[in-house]
């Protein structure tokens, strides 16, 4: 399957490109957001990409060989300080774009074990050249780790008991590839808390722990919670930050860290001060935005993407 890009039009011109500015794209893909910014671009402009996984390398010398514009980085986003200065940027990108999503490919390719709708080795991750796969996690992690990860990451409400069963059945048998990890949990939670409620087709009990043990592996909030620590000092004033996100984990991080910029530092009641002047912020541009049922129906892995876009500034309101 090809990669679909969610949300495209809307995070492109979220982006509010200069014809001549500096951006990134910071989770390449397969190229959809970035090819869609370079189109925007005049022969001045410039596009930094970064991606962990090689696929992604190959597909951006497939497609872009002959573009002097595009610079890719294998790496995580969660890089982009490191790399900003080094090469002089910090304080003069005009906007950086994240979609957090993992891309079709990754999860149709049953070899690279990201979801077990494919039977294949139990691996997951992203950086093809980092030594932790989500079998070896599950081989050694010890069970209070493991109910940790499933718990904080996949939201499971049987994280405990799906961790201590994993871990005695390893010492029988070790977990190698999707489908016999997603067997042995959906016989491990009750059949009860199987079902859904509203009558609607649930979910593979698997589910929420494939998530948590992917983004575990792929540190992933980590990485974002790395990457918006330096996002302020990296971007100009008028600058973007547009985030797309596939699950309440990411998104709560990025509403509460831009609600958290709006807000400011507070001041304690007794002082007769009532504001302070600021450093540069970003503000929220809007409410957060969701894939129209068009998109919708042409996609279904749109329906749980939230769009947020924030604007640096200096001093008052933007957007």
């Amino acid at each position: 399957m090809s990669h679909y890009s969610v949300l495209l039009d809307e995070s492109v011109a979220a982006l509010a490109i200069k014809p001549a500015g500096i951006y990134v794209d910071g989770t390449f893909g397969r190229g959809g957001h970035s090819s869609a910014i370079l189109s925007r671009l005049d022969a001045s402009g410039r596009l930094i990409a970064f991606d962990k996984d090689l696929a992604a390398h190959q597909s951006a010398a497939e497609q872009f060989a002959a573009e002097s514009r595009l610079t890719m980085q294998h790496a995580s986003f969660a890089e982009l300080h490191n790399y900003a200065a080094v090469q002089g940027l910090i304080g003069k990108l005009d906007g950086v774009l994240l979609d957090l999503g993992v891309s079709s490919p990754q999860l149709d390719q049953a070899d690279r074990g990201f979801s077990f709708l494919h039977d294949g080795p139990l691996d997951m991750r992203m950086d093809q050249t980092q030594a932790l796969t989500a079998a070896q996690f599950i081989e050694q992690a010890e069970v209070h780790e493991i109910a940790k990860v499933l718990h904080v990451y996949g939201e499971e409400k049987f994280a405990r008991l799906i961790a201590s069963r994993i871990v005695e059945h390893r010492e029988r048998e070790p977990f190698t590839s999707t489908h016999q990890l997603a067997d042995f949990i959906a016989a491990v939670i009750p059949k009860r808390a199987q079902r859904s409620k509203s009558g609607a087709k649930a979910k593979h009990p698997a589910t929420r722990s494939f998530q948590a043990i992917r983004i575990h592996v792929n540190q992933e909030l980590k990485d974002l919670e790395e990457f918006l620590s330096h996002i302020v000092e990296l971007l100009a004033v008028g600058g973007r930050l547009v985030v797309v996100s596939f699950h309440s984990l990411e998104d709560r991080m990025v509403k509460r860290f831009i609600k958290a910029q709006e807000r400011g530092p507070s001041l304690p009641r007794h002082l007769p001060i009532q504001s302070i002047d600021r450093e540069p912020h970003l503000v929220s541009c809007g409410k957060a935005l969701k894939a129209d049922e068009q998109e919708l129906l042409e996609n279904v892995r749109s329906r749980s993407a939230v769009l947020r876009i924030a604007e640096k500034v200096a001093g008052g309101q933007a957007c």
